[in-house]
């Protein structure tokens, strides 16, 4: 089950390039750290392979199943030129767009105006990859939410395949800006992309910048953090998730590289569609020969990120507790949903039976739709042991309550509105984004 990237503006084309090369990464493990027999390696292998890449003709180096969109050139030059540096993989000829001319960070400029300009081009492109495709599984597309380009043309490109691929699934990254602030007006471009996707995309997957930066300096032990850096650990969230593992005690049968499962389990009702991804452990390459887990304390440590909403396990409120509350009354992080995925070694010694505690779920979701269990005995990332989990619960709306915030404070006195307004957007626009947003704070909250 075949699925295309669409890269979109600088942040997506950057992430992009790391995503490729974290799957790479991960088939060109040490032996020391594969732990399966050659056959089932090999499967592994093929399996991941045919999701993230094709075959070119006369040549052994696979070509990522990407279309690279953005406004400007740079990006996409460089990661282009990057790939083929790697000398593992490559980007496919003429499935990049870029001009000369960006979006100024108005999300108006890239959605109104360079929306429409391109689709044609992107809609072409796309068909190509789709073409090549034995079985499309769905879409995964790589945009931030502050610019203008990828927030912007990304909310509309979302759009547009929605209505040209209808039966295929989709599925949007997101990272979020830093709180301080990267552009004046990245809140508004944040709450018109959120609101845009969310009529739209199957499910939204959130990275915080603020949260990959802790991470990047806490658990990684990095002193000058960039955002190559910080794009490395979000392709790490993104790979634990999409690689080959089997799921387990299941009425359903499939891989878990099958994107309509896995939305199907993890986004079973329509007004919650915020993903959330933790895994364990992260360290720094210098720590791991030195440290030893076992999958005890592994699942300990998971579950408390999931109920304290930590990103990391550095650092969780222990005083945190999942009790039985009446809807919308819980003090812990609720979730709607949650899927495990463990990887490594001596996986039957992992019991999982800590995250079906019934009070983790709202009472109205039945315990086979509310948790699930995949895995893969292959080691992940040099780590012997390693778990993931992948959930839909209140913890994405935090920084969603922030931004409505900050963006209605801007609003009030209609600070750099008119930008907006001359691009093509109305206030009218504003206000409905605002609603839809607020309504999907309101269903998280009553969970």
């Amino acid at each position: 089950m075949s699925i295309i990237t669409l890269q979109l503006g600088q942040c997506g084309n950057q992430v992009g390039g790391q995503l490729f090369n974290a799957v790479m990464d991960d088939l060109h493990a040490s032996p020391l750290a594969v732990n399966v027999p050659p056959r089932q390696n090999s499967d592994y292998i093929q399996e991941s392979k045919e999701t993230f890449f094709s075959e070119q003709k006369n040549s052994s180096v696979p070509v990522a199943r990407a279309v690279m969109v953005d406004m400007e050139t740079k990006a996409i030059t460089q990661t282009m030129m990057e790939a083929k540096k790697s000398g593992r993989w490559l980007y496919p000829d003429k499935q990049q767009l870029h001009q000369k001319r960006g979006s100024g960070n108005n999300w108006a400029h890239g959605y109104c105006l360079h929306g429409p300009e391109v689709r044609e081009s992107i809609l072409e492109m796309v068909q190509q990859e789709a073409e090549k495709c034995d079985r499309l599984g769905g879409f995964l597309s790589l945009l931030s939410l502050a610019g203008g380009t990828g927030s912007g043309v990304g909310a509309y490109a979302t759009e547009m395949l929605r209505e040209e691929f209808p039966q295929a699934f989709m599925v949007n990254q997101v990272v979020w800006p830093y709180k301080t602030g990267e552009v004046i007006v990245q809140n508004y471009n944040a709450v018109l992309t959120l609101s845009h996707l969310y009529q739209t995309a199957d499910a939204i997957v959130v990275m915080e910048n603020d949260e990959l930066h802790k991470i990047c300096s806490q658990l990684l032990g990095i002193k000058r953090i960039s955002f190559l850096d910080i794009n490395r650990v979000i392709c790490h969230k993104l790979t634990s998730f999409l690689q080959p593992a089997q799921q387990t005690h299941s009425t359903f049968t499939s891989s878990t590289q099958d994107l309509g499962w896995k939305l199907q389990h993890l986004v079973p009702h329509p007004e919650h569609k915020l993903l959330t991804i933790r895994n364990i452990p992260q360290v720094s390459e210098r720590s791991m020969e030195f440290s030893t887990f076992q999958w005890t304390g592994l699942l300990k440590h998971l579950r408390q990120m999931l109920i304290a909403s930590a990103y990391m396990e550095e650092g969780i409120d222990w005083r945190v507790k999942a009790v039985q509350t009446p809807r919308g009354s819980s003090p812990y992080d609720r979730s709607l949903a949650a899927s495990l995925i463990l990887r490594g070694k001596d996986l039957t010694s992992a019991d999982p039976g800590v995250f079906k505690d019934p009070a983790l779920f709202p009472s109205w979701m039945s315990p086979e739709m509310s948790f699930s269990v995949s895995t893969q005995p292959r080691a992940f990332y040099g780590y012997e042991k390693s778990a993931s989990l992948i959930s839909n619960s209140r913890s994405a709306t935090r920084p969603l309550d922030h931004i409505l915030d900050k963006a209605w404070n801007m609003f009030a006195s209609r600070a750099y509105v008119h930008q907006y307004v001359r691009r093509g957007l109305s206030e009218e626009d504003f206000l409905d984004a605002f609603v839809t947003l607020e309504q999907v704070v309101s269903s998280y909250s009553n969970l």
